[in-house]
């Protein structure tokens, strides 16, 4: 039997891709109960490629006792366009299928910092327009609710 493909999810990080795997689903029961493969296998093992615009490059191999882990693949360029596939496999099954390849661009410090000054630009701007609004409403000069004494009309 093909262990395989795990479901991954990628998102990006500063200079890094969080990857999160969940391994594949299995039909075997027990008791009524289905059975995840850990519970066959105790423990497996699972590879990461990072494919990048030079080529593949697999990562070491590591080892899981959960469904759903993550791992972070830390070192990257910002701004480039990284792609990752895992594969699973166990001590007594080495046939098994890798997951799809899953696409991403690692973030760059100065791209989080230009969000956070976007943002806070925006937030200031809109306090100072209220703040303008609110002077000119005192002021009388919009949205007057009395109306102009006889003697100035």
């Amino acid at each position: 039997a093909f262990l395989g493909p795990p479901e991954v999810n990628i998102s990006s990080c500063i200079n890094c891709i969080n990857v999160t795997i969940k391994l594949p689903t299995t039909y075997f029961r027990e008791n009524e109960k289905l059975l995840s493969l850990i519970d066959i296998y105790q423990e497996l093992d699972y590879d990461i490629t990072l494919k990048t615009l030079d080529g593949e490059h697999k990562r070491p191999n590591e080892k899981t006792t959960e469904d759903v882990f993550y791992a972070v693949i830390e070192e990257l360029y910002p701004n480039r366009n990284y792609c990752v596939s895992v594969m699973v496999t166990a001590s007594l099954n080495k046939h098994s299928i890798p997951s799809a390849w899953k696409c991403i661009a690692a973030d760059s410090l100065a791209q989080q910092d230009y969000h956070t000054v976007v943002i806070t630009c925006a937030v200031c701007f809109s306090l100072m327009l209220a703040g303008a609004l609110k002077c000119m409403h005192a002021g009388g000069y919009i949205l007057q609710n009395k109306s102009l004494p006889r003697t100035l009309v």
